[in-house]
């Protein structure tokens, strides 16, 4: 590993690999199947290949860990016989988790709203994933569909058992909680 750039650890990333996880797991898949356990997997495959990692970014760094993620959850699914043998199937939740991330990164430049308030992108995510990770779980939960998983909020109140204007609120207070979070950090941040 000489005259390679060291980037922040797995670990660091724990809850943004977790966030990811969430987004590809059906809430009726979550009790069979834990997404800290998969991230637990992640990071455990992350740190013993971690001298199969090529690249000289974070930006590929954060992908290589994706990668491992997508693998894992690839894995876990087969377990359980959903569509195990299923090709297709590999490449939708490749292409599921790369859109989600897509999407958080997409929502985190536009929430910034100013310079002064814009750190490195990947010291985002990882505070936008800490951040979701501390709101209640129905607010986290509408929040994530919403958003970050691309649903309606008619479709959030579906899949949460929820009215749409229930659903509304949730995203709604999810949203203004998790402002206050992360303006919480960053007034901490300089003082």
């Amino acid at each position: 590993m000489e005259g390679r750039t060291e980037f922040r650890p797995v670990e660091a990333y724990t809850e943004y690999l977790r966030l990811l996880a969430r987004l590809q797991l059906a809430p009726q898949l979550r009790a069979k199947l834990n997404p800290s356990d998969v991230v637990q997997q992640t990071v455990l495959q992350a740190h013993t290949h971690r001298d199969q990692f090529r690249g000289h970014t974070e930006d590929e760094w954060v992908g290589w860990l994706r990668a491992i993620l997508t693998n894992v959850l690839t894995t876990a699914l087969r377990a359980y016989g959903r569509k195990a043998r299923d090709v297709g199937r590999e490449w939708s939740i490749d292409a599921n988790l790369e859109a989600s991330a897509s999407r958080i990164e997409q929502w985190l430049a536009a929430e910034q709203s100013s310079p002064s308030q814009r750190a490195s992108r990947h010291e985002q995510l990882v505070r936008l994933a800490a951040a979701l990770s501390q709101l209640p779980t129905d607010q986290r939960e509408a929040v994530e569909l919403h958003h970050l998983g691309g649903h309606t909020v008619a479709e959030v109140g579906e899949f949460m058992g929820r009215t749409r204007a229930a659903a509304m609120g949730l995203i709604f207070r999810g949203l203004q909680h998790l402002r206050e979070l992360l303006g919480e950090e960053e007034g901490d941040g300089e003082q």
